[in-house]
């Protein structure tokens, strides 16, 4: 069963499965696949210079051949990374899970995370998230550099490529120029899903014109749906279809209270906005019945959902909250198809390179 309200789109479902300290590939499998067991779209895994960790695409790579229809999104810094090397870190993901891959574009905005590289000093978050435009803009040529019959493998011959239809990108941006093509054949979503946290005004630009995905993070409805208004009017001034974007409204859950928060009604009234953001606390019913009346109301297209214990609190949005959803009609059961592009309900991109536009 597949399920929508009136507004004739599904609600899309996310979690976070990061778990600090934890270095090892098994939790985060365990994780992935209790979101898969939900339904989920897709999980997403954070990556920071500031702070130890596993690199979040390496990770997810391990996830991949491990579940089978889950999303996988990782956090790819633009700021210090090179822009070829990004592109092919995502585009190989895709491969690597059969075109679940995502990729939530980030800055890195401190003088320590600078000297770190050694290469360059910190910049204005403006400029930081104009770089981050250019990367998005020259991943998605890279990705369109290979056309999706380029690979031919004719034995006899020994040729591999139609170098025909390779395309050079000669793209030049304000840090950096790329010329391409890519070293990785074109993805099999064509372009993986890109991800952007539109919460502050520095981002929205960049997610205006680059993401299928915004995150965004409120404590009150209200918040959520101004955002979003905003972001689908820049979607349109970018010459983009508004409701090719997607908002998911970013959640912290503490689910550790069952059913008895401190006070009724969606864990205490609602979200709390907290130092580490707006944070849920109470039950799967309540959080339940918050995500019913946001999604009804048209606050958002759905949620990304952060547990403050990882384990403990994925497993009761899973067996709770996603579960009463599913009973009540308003989440799906079963996956519509194998990418992530299919789950989001996003068409697969045309490549830019083919019919004359080069």
């Amino acid at each position: 069963m597949t399920s929508s309200h009136g507004r004739g789109r599904p609600l899309h479902l996310a979690a976070a499965v990061d778990q600090p300290g934890v270095y090892d590939a098994g939790p985060y499998v365990e994780l992935a696949r209790l979101a898969e067991r939900g339904g989920l779209d897709f999980v997403t895994l954070d990556n920071a210079f500031a702070r130890p960790g596993p690199d979040a695409s390496a990770v997810l790579s391990r996830v991949a051949p491990a579940t089978q229809r889950v999303g996988l999104v990782p956090t790819v810094t633009t700021t210090h990374t090179e822009p070829f090397h990004v592109q092919a870190t995502v585009a190989t993901l895709d491969w690597v899970s059969r075109g679940r891959a995502g990729w939530r574009i980030d800055v890195s905005t401190t003088e320590g995370e600078a000297r770190l590289f050694g290469r360059r000093y910190s910049a204005p978050l403006d400029a930081l998230w104009q770089e981050a435009g250019e990367v998005a803009d020259v991943a998605a040529k890279l990705w369109d550099s290979w056309e999706d019959d380029a690979e031919i493998r004719e034995v006899p011959t020994g040729r591999f490529i139609d170098r025909d239809k390779l395309h050079h990108v000669g793209f030049t941006g304000s840090a950096f120029s790329v010329r391409g093509p890519s070293t990785v054949p074109r993805p099999p979503q064509g372009h993986p899903v890109r991800v952007v946290d539109a919460t502050e005004e520095h981002a929205r630009a960049t997610a205006a014109r680059h993401a299928d995905v915004a995150l965004v993070h409120a404590a009150r409805p209200e918040q959520a749906r101004t955002v979003r208004d905003r972001l689908r009017a820049d979607v349109a001034r970018s010459g983009r279809d508004p409701n090719s974007l997607l908002v998911l409204v970013s959640l912290l859950i503490d689910l550790g209270d069952g059913e008895h928060a401190a006070e009724p009604g969606h864990g205490g009234g609602g979200p709390r906005q907290t130092a580490q953001g707006p944070l849920y606390r109470g039950g799967p019913v309540d959080l339940a019945d918050l995500i019913s009346s946001w999604y009804k109301d048209g606050t958002a297209d759905g949620f990304h959902l952060i547990p403050v214990e990882p384990r403990r609190d994925l497993e009761r949005l899973v067996n709770g909250t996603v579960a009463l959803l599913q009973h009540r009609g308003l989440f799906r059961t079963f996956y519509p198809g194998s990418t992530l592009r299919e789950h989001l309900g996003l068409a697969r991109p045309a490549n830019q390179y083919v019919g004359g536009a080069a």
